[in-house]
């Protein structure tokens, strides 16, 4: 692959009884690229499901769009080895994932920094040996009352927020592709321009 390509990673659990959880927002934004490339992710190697497809404006930049098909706490192995097979540097990758400290509906851009707790973002920085990758993080708000946080990503989408959740995962899947067009720095602009 040349020097152009993008690594683009959703997370999330794999299998049915995880695939509504707000834990697996990454991973649905991964599919709703897929669809708008018309595109199908396919089992591969590493241990994911991916596909390569264009992403941005026409003709738009090669980027491998990836589901590991690992837990959300062994994200790393998969994006590693994808990373690798397709030489694809940190720097070049974006990994969109739920953020319990951004309110639902809400998209938020961000190069390196913690992991927030987050086991998957753990998994990675460590797989990689940096957190110096890019991060489209998807907020879901925090859980109510005395909720452990634990519990409350392993649960599905409540129905008035599932009435939201199309938008918040086109939002993000917009985001991905306005990072991939415009660098970090002006798609941080757009993104996290207050809403009219």
């Amino acid at each position: 692959m040349s020097d152009d390509t993008w690594l683009v990673v959703g997370l999330g659990n794999p299998g049915p009884q995880y695939a509504g959880n707000r834990h697996n927002v990454g991973a649905m934004v991964i599919e709703h690229l897929a669809e708008r490339a018309g595109a199908r992710l396919r089992k591969h190697k590493a241990g994911a499901a991916a596909e390569s497809v264009r992403l941005g404006p026409p003709p738009g930049d090669r980027a491998i769009i990836a589901v590991p098909s690992s837990y959300m706490n062994l994200s790393g192995g998969p994006t590693k080895a994808l990373a690798g097979f397709f030489s694809v540097p940190p720097a070049r990758t974006i990994v969109v994932h739920d953020e319990l400290d951004i309110p639902f509906g809400e998209v938020r851009l961000k190069l390196g920094g913690g992991e927030g707790g987050h086991n998957g973002l753990r998994s990675i920085s460590s797989s990689f040996g940096t957190k110096d990758y890019l991060r489209v993080r998807v907020g879901i708000g925090r859980p109510p009352g005395r909720m452990d946080a634990a519990d409350y990503v392993l649960k599905d989408f409540s129905s008035t927020e599932r009435k939201e959740l199309p938008f918040l995962v086109d939002d993000a899947a917009d985001a991905v592709e306005l990072v991939i067009a415009k660098g970090l720095t002006d798609a941080q602009q757009v993104v996290h321009a207050p809403r009219p």
